[in-house]
């Protein structure tokens, strides 16, 4: 989307503004001698993501491990919103080490590219539109992609009940044109099942799903 890739440049300019100050402050992080062998130091083996993604710097020599971890981040934020629990891992995964992720992701997060709030409020809403999820469903979805559980809270605070069983009611509509001539026994569980794993409770999902039902023709009452 436009506002996210805007969203996205500008930040990468206050990171990029920001580490010249520090560099010029000298504050610009350097690599430990686990990461890089000071004088007098063997330098150690090279981790798996100055590897894959740094190369080697000038003079042949190991590249920042910094630099290297934020060019993952922003390959990885290139592609689509990330939370900061889900760039942890693939910082993990590409062999970093847990300070430089800790440190490159508290820049990150100074700047704006990194914002789990943002990001929660985001899903909820697009989850929302797209694929009518409740709130239920919407918490384990961003629990398991390490959104904390006070950011959530917050997110779904916006999530309307009325217009969470009117989204109930829109979906049971398009499914059962799909299930005409089925028993009403059989629509009914059909449908409580499809509810509940879009994340609506039991009383909201029968309740929809008996008013539908007892609004179609062969169900009405004279």
């Amino acid at each position: 989307m436009p506002a996210d890739a805007d969203r996205l440049s500008a930040a990468r300019r206050a990171l990029s503004e920001a580490e010249s100050l520090a560099g010029a402050s000298g504050l610009s992080p350097r690599p430990s001698s686990a990461d890089g062998a000071g004088p007098g130091e063997v330098a150690g083996p090279r981790s798996p993501a100055s590897s894959a993604d740094g190369g080697r710097g000038a003079g042949g020599s190991d590249p920042d491990p910094h630099a290297v971890a934020r060019r993952i981040v922003l390959r990885q934020l290139a592609m689509g919103p990330r939370t900061r629990r889900q760039l942890e891992d693939k910082l993990r995964d590409r062999g970093c080490e847990s300070d430089v992720a800790r440190r490159v992701l508290d820049r990150m997060t100074e700047v704006g590219l990194v914002d789990d709030e943002s990001y929660a409020e985001m899903y909820v809403r697009s989850k929302q539109e797209t694929k009518g999820l409740a709130a239920g469903a919407l918490r384990h979805e961003l629990r398991q992609k390490g959104v904390p559980d006070e950011v959530v809270d917050a997110a779904l605070e916006e999530v309307d009940p009325e217009r969470e069983k009117e989204q109930a009611r829109e979906l049971v509509a398009r499914r059962l044109r799909t299930m005409r001539g089925l028993d009403r026994e059989v629509q009914t569980r059909r449908l409580a099942g499809f509810l509940a794993r879009k994340g609506y409770g039991p009383g909201v999902a029968y309740q929809v799903v008996r008013e539908a039902l007892d609004e179609l023709p062969e169900n009405r009452r004279d």
